[in-house]
């Protein structure tokens, strides 16, 4: 497989920046190494080892994985590897929700049809989809991140709108707690990248 990238180099770079950002705690585990080159190499657009992996570039990032393997502080990471007048921004799920009780449906359309800047799509991460709670809003009940994801895939479609999400939920949690719609589309929307079930919790 050829490639431009020296991956070692790539990932001696993620731990020094993580170690900085996060206390010298931080390390990557060998059992990790392959699904963090999965995300340099998509976060790099380096075509030929997205291939290798069966990764679209045209479609987001879903990050699964159990609580405290490390996912938020990964995608925060993979931010680094993009130029900086195109990282994406970060957003948790919690926050969304709470967006909506201060301002309503303009907080849904804030993260979907209004994610653009001189025409230009905005990428959004949203962490930690399934901890958020379906809220009232003037009396009216709303599951805020189905509706910002079902936005978000029209836009998609429309205009190629990217989306990150990272979650602990699986499949039938996420049909289960958004509907079968939300599924299809996730599905559609995104390349899985996903932690084996195993993973200790890293923050213990």
């Amino acid at each position: 497989m050829q490639t431009h990238y020296d991956y070692d180099k790539a990932i001696e770079w993620l731990c020094q920046r993580g170690k900085e950002n996060y206390g010298g705690h931080f390390t990557i585990l060998d059992s990790d190494r392959e699904l963090i080159i999965k995300l340099i190499c998509y976060f790099l657009k380096d075509e030929p080892k997205m291939k290798h992996y069966e990764i679209n570039p045209n479609k987001g990032i879903l990050l699964n994985g159990p609580i405290g393997c490390g996912k938020t502080s990964l995608m925060s990471l993979m931010r680094f590897y993009e130029p900086a007048n195109q990282r994406f921004n970060i957003k948790s799920c919690r926050d969304i929700s709470f967006d909506f009780i201060q301002s309503g449906y303009d907080a849904i359309h804030r993260y979907s049809r209004r994610s653009f800047e001189q025409h230009n799509p905005l990428t959004w991460c949203f962490d930690d989809l399934g901890t958020e709670s379906n809220l009232k809003y003037y009396g009216n009940e709303c599951n805020v991140m189905a509706e910002v994801l079902l936005s978000r895939y029209d836009l998609f479609v429309s205009r190629k709108l990217l989306t990150h999400l990272t979650t602990n939920l699986s499949a039938s949690e996420i049909e289960e707690q958004y509907g079968n719609r939300v599924r299809s589309r996730l599905r559609e929307m995104f390349n899985l990248i996903a932690f084996d079930k195993t993973t200790r919790d890293k923050r213990k």
